[in-house]
């Protein structure tokens, strides 16, 4: 049976927000707790990487069945934060064939659209599962084979994992995410999409 893992990655200060973005409302809960009960309907293993306001974040789901890793270098960016989760990960199994990375700020992303992504995986097919925006922009949820996983544990500072991406180009299966792949990195883009979608 494939193990494949789920790890959403909320570490960020949410500077351009002003406020912490992984407590938002959104959907009569918090915009954490929307992302994880998502997660976790897939019935697949999930876990969360936090930094900037931990304690206060964690309080909010510290009751789902989730793991919960704490990056004390969250400072150091994006790339430290999904370095340091993955090696989390990896300590409490080494056995995983794929992990698949999520970001706090796509709250329209749905169970059925981690689904289809976890589905169209395949083991030893050194595959990476990259999610396309409908003007085609690529990026997370990304689903990587365990191949990719000593790149992952090197990310630093800010880098993100696009670099894995673009040099492997020839290994991407990609799934088209048409309009649900919408950031809200400012109070206003939050604004405007929790108005389209709270009515």
């Amino acid at each position: 049976m494939l193990n494949i893992q789920l790890l959403l990655v909320a570490a960020g200060a949410s500077s351009r927000m002003g406020e912490p973005k992984q407590l938002l409302p959104w959907n009569n809960q918090t915009l954490i707790e929307h992302q994880l009960n998502n997660l976790l309907k897939t019935n697949t293993t999930t876990s969360v990487v936090l930094g900037a306001n931990a304690e206060k974040i964690s309080s909010v789901i510290d009751s789902l069945p989730i793991s919960i890793f704490t990056n004390p270098k969250w400072q150091n960016g994006m790339g430290n934060s999904i370095s340091f989760g993955i090696q989390q990960l990896l300590e409490k199994d080494a056995n995983i064939d794929g992990i698949l990375i999520s970001l706090i700020d796509q709250p329209l992303l749905t169970t059925e659209y981690f689904n289809k992504i976890i589905e169209s995986f395949q083991i030893n097919k050194k595959q990476i599962i990259v999610s396309q925006s409908e003007n085609g922009w690529l990026g997370a949820p990304v689903l990587f084979d365990k191949t990719y996983f000593d790149e992952l544990i090197n990310l630093k500072g800010d880098e993100g994992a696009k670099l894995i991406i673009s040099k492997n180009k020839n290994k991407i299966h990609l799934i088209l995410a048409e309009t649900i792949l919408q950031d809200i990195d400012t109070p206003e883009a939050y604004q405007k999409l929790f108005k389209k979608f709270h009515k």
